[in-house]
């Protein structure tokens, strides 16, 4: 069918003939046909909104199978014991996620993302524990050097206490461990900001509102340093889109 609903030159009649495929194939239990399906429809007709119900109904359905799979083939896993824990974290249940956690590093101390996970559990708590989840962010780098997660993190609660070198360093190397980490060269740039280091906030602030034109603090930090380094018209260039970006973004979150 889906052969058929390429060839087809009506848009109407191809957007029947693909949806009816990806309800079909779900309903079959044929995960890899409803999957192309979805894909064409996602490519051929983006933002439609009944092509994005149908996608999160697909896809909702395809996890719940593969965890409840999961669950009856390998319920004492790491994996099992994470999807478990995550469970528990969006719920808000805190130190249950936690002990399931650290029943996954029972099983395997160097599993990547579960010191990590521990850190944001902790910092999600009333009040935060920064000192027990910057422990757990500094034992995630023992076992993942390269995560550019952990170091942000690291990087956020140097800069909320105001250690700007530390904070410097963090997002500096969070970068450079994932050059599409485009939180990281906002926080470096206002790190730098703070720390009064306006011309090397310029670079990592240019960076980050070329990637994320919409957002509002980024023109506001990149304008501060620009204003502070003496390049004026650039200044005042930045914070027109800053305020343009402030005025669109109540419009971009009433839509969402």
């Amino acid at each position: 069918m889906l052969k058929k609903a390429a060839q087809t030159s009506s848009k109407d009649l191809k957007y029947n003939l693909v949806m009816a495929t990806a309800r079909c194939a779900m309903s079959l239990e044929r995960t890899e046909a409803a999957v192309q399906a979805l894909l064409q429809l996602n490519r051929d007709f983006p933002h439609d909104p009944e092509v994005l119900y149908v996608t999160t109904h697909l896809y909702s359905e395809l996890a719940s199978r593969a965890s409840q799979e999961l669950a009856a083939t390998a319920p004492t896993s790491a994996q099992a014991e994470q999807l478990e824990a995550e469970a528990l974290e969006s719920h808000g249940d805190w130190d249950k996620a936690i002990i399931e956690y650290r029943k996954i590093l029972e099983q395997d101390p160097q599993r990547h993302g579960i010191h990590y996970q521990i850190g944001r559990v902790l910092l999600s708590k009333t009040p935060p524990d920064v000192e027990n989840s910057t422990r757990e962010f500094e034992e995630e780098l023992k076992v993942d050097p390269n995560n550019a997660s952990a170091e942000f993190m690291l990087g956020e609660t140097a800069r909320q206490a105001g250690q700007w070198d530390e904070a410097i360093a963090r997002f500096s190397k969070a970068a450079e461990f994932d050059a599409g980490f485009d939180e990281a060269y906002l926080a470096l740039g206002m790190s730098l900001n703070s720390a009064g280091k306006f011309e090397q906030a310029v670079t990592p602030l240019q960076t980050y509102v070329k990637r994320e034109p919409g957002d509002p603090a980024g023109h506001y930090q990149l304008a501060t340093a620009y204003a502070r380094t003496g390049h004026k018209d650039e200044a005042a260039k930045e914070m027109d889109l800053q305020r343009e970006a402030a005025a669109k973004a109540p419009k971009r979150l009433h839509r969402n």
